[in-house]
């Protein structure tokens, strides 16, 4: 089979000055001429990155791809993920069959039905962090004020921890997730996040309410099904889940700035059918989890005339699949009436994100909310200003000073 013989391209790669909305080019060019290929990453290991569309989703649903972060040829994001995931982790970085056990008992509180009954209390939420915003002075960092607010407290009321310590849990998702963290700082957060959880559990066995928490407490752990450590860590990475809707919410008020065709389109149109495909189209062209699905190869796999060899690593960066023109049409346009369902965002197959269909009501609330109580909302700086996240797990913007 065929096999690279020049240097491998570094990766990650820098997004192009001024397209922050922009995949990096680099890989967007790898799409059409060398799909599937290696790339060097910070430790010297060379995994093979995956760009086109039908090969990401072929591979994130093969039983030969493992999410075993311990495997030594897994391709970690950096020093501090590697070590962080050396210890005991989260069901999303273990393979079936435990995965799906521990999975199934906490999906429940996620499912469409569920999480559509929330839609008046997130409408709530929102309303009245606009109506703090309104009454202030401006401009405004909408990041502090609203985008990062609002999932926060969607989901410390669902599991029933207290939003009063956001700021601890901003400073520790920070820590753990920002590439230029030393190991020590990302794993006294990641420590510092486990332990407060572990003692959330000890508080909610003393005194229940009506949380995820204590309910998981009375349905699993009381009947041995799931341990206080595993309880612990699902905890911390539900609580972490919420930072890609600060951040896509951000992101998506900066790209609907940006576009004000778009803006206005779905600024004039309340029909929630448009809201929701606006809202598909943003995941689409934004995808802010942009450091790549990884994984590591069980056995060998044959494709595109590649064989990603068993031990191999697999980088599969799910930005550059949801542009690429052979699914999306002129995939660099923002178009909010674009049939953009089949978007890679929260991934595929077993591994998709849990809390998907949590993440679409609040971003649905937000941007059909927005932009109607504010309709002269505008970036109070020029974009080229705006501090964007390139060294971050997830992308998005530290800062986004508005006005109106």
């Amino acid at each position: 089979m065929v096999e690279t013989l020049t240097e491998p391209m570094a990766y990650p790669s820098e997004r192009t000055s001024g397209c922050p909305f922009d995949p990096p080019a680099p890989f967007r060019q790898l799409q059409s001429e060398e799909p599937i290929t290696r790339v060097g990453i910070w430790d010297g290991s060379t995994p093979w990155l995956v760009t086109k569309y039908a090969d990401m989703r072929a591979l994130l649903s093969d039983p030969r791809l493992s999410v075993n972060t311990k495997d030594p040829g897994f391709p970690h994001l950096s020093e501090s993920a590697q070590v962080r995931r050396s210890g005991p982790v989260s069901f999303m970085a273990l393979d079936d069959p435990e995965h799906a056990r521990l999975r199934r008992m906490v999906a429940a509180p996620f499912s469409i039905k569920r999480t559509e009954a929330l839609r008046p209390v997130i409408q709530r939420i929102v309303d009245g962090l606009i109506d703090e915003m309104l009454a202030g002075p401006t401009p405004v960092d909408l990041v502090s004020a609203f985008a990062l607010p609002v999932p926060s407290l969607v989901i410390c009321g669902l599991l029933g921890v207290p939003y009063a310590d956001h700021a601890f849990f901003q400073r520790s998702t920070n820590a753990m997730f920002n590439w230029d963290s030393t190991v020590e700082q990302a794993m006294e957060a990641q420590d510092d996040l486990t332990e407060y959880f572990q003692n959330m559990v000890g508080k909610k066995l003393a005194e229940p309410d009506d949380g995820l928490l204590s309910q998981l407490i009375t349905d699993r752990l009381a009947t041995g099904e799931l341990a206080r450590d595993d309880l612990a860590r699902t905890g911390v990475l539900l609580l972490i889940a919420s930072e890609n809707t600060t951040n896509m919410i951000a992101l998506g008020v900066a790209a609907l700035l940006e576009h004000p065709d778009q803006l206005a389109a779905l600024r004039e149109n309340d029909d929630p059918m448009l809201i929701a495909g606006a809202v598909e189209e943003l995941l689409r062209y934004l995808t802010i989890v942009h450091s790549g699905r990884r994984r590591v190869a069980l056995q060998d796999i044959e494709i595109e005339g590649r064989v990603i060899k068993a031990g191999d690593g697999v980088i599969i960066p799910l930005e550059i699949g949801n542009w690429d023109p052979e699914i999306f049409a002129d995939p660099d346009r923002l178009d909010i009436r674009r049939d953009a369902r089949r978007h890679l965002a929260f991934g595929f197959g077993l591994h998709q994100c849990l809390g998907q269909s949590l993440a679409r009501v609040e971003l649905q609330v937000v941007y059909s909310t927005l932009f109607r109580r504010i309709p002269g909302l505008r970036l109070a700086t020029d974009i080229a200003e705006v501090p964007f996240k390139h060294k971050w797990f997830f992308y998005g913007v530290r800062e986004l000073p508005v006005t109106w």
